[in-house]
């Protein structure tokens, strides 16, 4: 199986998780959404309608960028990244407080979060700046400029404040790190200096603090810190083998906080049961497996630093999500990528899997090798020549030079 072949294999692997993943997320927004919507004679699918049009024009952004040629995307980085900058500066100045964290900009009524637009954008940028100047090797030199943009945009995070952001983008660009090459004893300073920046982040805020206390023990505040976490433990615990059937969530109706977005999981445990959880789980490792092969066969650098970047962003961030709703980690307000309810979200992390498809497989390379000849009424290719002309002129030529030397000596 040639180099094509496996590209167009694992490209068929990445459509049919994301779109299977896209499509079970629908069907898990409207049962855990259907029945609050409808009180007050509300429309019970008023969320599915609006997650159903970010959809639509994220697998249409997905479509566009998977024929759009990757090694254009160099030349869009400044612009995004400046773009993405700006927004998450305004966010804090013009959004609305939502629950304590100012993430929304609204335009109309449209509204979208800026942090994530700029997780792509740091994403693009790390892998330009990679490709062109090559692996760091000291902290000084991982520093500027990497180093200096990514806590830039790390710092606007945590003003919002959005910790499982920060949590996600420090993720992807460890995973670019390691692929780029990076020495070991750098990448390992360099993950123990944002560990130590993160729980002095962690242990200044009251809320996060408490958080971390929760974690350890929730059931000793099951009706304060810990009730999120106790309910989601309930609803997955219920469900079962094989849960309590599509749309019989009690947990969802006033029960679990966010349990459309964060804790959907917690949803899909308790009316599917262990089965629909480890359907959730197979798809994501089915992505990052699909994913990371395509990023190690790639031999364009700014293509395989770009597959690798995407792919920790989607295993990353889902294994981030899941971890906090089981219990085995800390709850960071991180939706399950391509099944929580959010636009913006859905959206971008669609766009990027378009980019990972077209990296996947480039049918341009091929393409140029077997540029027909329009001379030929077969249309059959031409085979390859020297500048001076065809290979039957050669010998012909070099006979004439023998005789008009022959000529000349006479």
């Amino acid at each position: 199986m040639n180099r094509a072949h496996r590209g167009q294999l694992e490209q068929r692997l990445l459509v049919l998780v994301t779109l299977a993943l896209v499509a079970f997320g629908l069907v898990m927004v409207y049962s855990a959404t259907s029945a609050s919507a409808a009180l007050g004679n509300g429309d019970p699918m008023n969320y599915l309608k609006r997650q159903a049009i970010y959809a639509l024009c994220g697998v249409a952004l997905m479509i566009g960028l998977s024929r759009f040629d990757n090694r254009r995307l160099p030349l869009a980085v400044p612009l995004l990244l400046a773009g993405s900058a700006v927004a998450c500066v305004a966010v804090l100045i013009l959004a609305p407080e939502i629950n304590g964290a100012r993430r929304w900009l609204y335009l109309g009524p449209v509204g979208f979060q800026p942090s994530e637009v700029a997780k792509l954008a740091l994403l693009l940028f790390a892998a330009a700046y990679l490709a062109r100047k090559g692996a760091p090797r000291t902290l000084a030199e991982l520093w500027k400029p990497l180093g200096l943009v990514t806590c830039a945009f790390c710092g606007l995070f945590m003003l919002q404040p959005d910790l499982g952001t920060t949590i996600t983008t420090l993720i992807m660009l460890a995973a670019m790190l390691a692929v780029a090459g990076v020495p070991t004893a750098t990448l390992t300073a360099a993950t123990g200096l944002a560990l130590v920046l993160g729980a002095a982040a962690i242990w200044m805020e009251p809320y996060r603090r408490a958080r971390i206390l929760s974690f350890l023990n929730p059931w000793a505040d099951a009706q304060g810190d810990g009730f999120q976490s106790v309910q989601a433990i309930i609803g997955i615990g219920s469900g079962g083998l094989t849960g309590q059937g599509l749309g019989e969530s009690v947990q969802k109706v006033n029960y679990l906080p966010e349990a459309h977005t964060d804790m959907i999981l917690a949803i899909i445990g308790e009316e599917l049961g262990l089965i629909g959880s480890l359907f959730v789980i197979g798809a994501f490792a089915a992505f990052a497996f699909a994913g990371f092969t395509v990023a190690l066969r790639c031999r364009d650098p700014f293509g395989k630093l770009v597959a690798a970047g995407i792919t920790a962003l989607v295993s990353g961030q889902a294994a981030v999500n899941l971890a906090a709703v089981l219990g085995l980690a800390p709850l960071t307000g991180i939706p399950l990528p391509f099944v929580s309810y959010g636009g913006t979200s859905l959206v971008v992390l669609l766009a990027a899997v378009g980019i990972l498809l077209n990296i996947a497989v480039d049918e341009r390379a091929p393409a140029r090798a077997r540029v027909p000849d329009r001379r030929r009424r077969d249309g059959r290719p031409r085979g390859a020549v020297a500048r001076g002309g065809s290979r039957a002129a050669r010998p012909r030529r070099a006979g004439e030079l023998r005789r008009v030397a022959g000529s000349r000596r006479g």
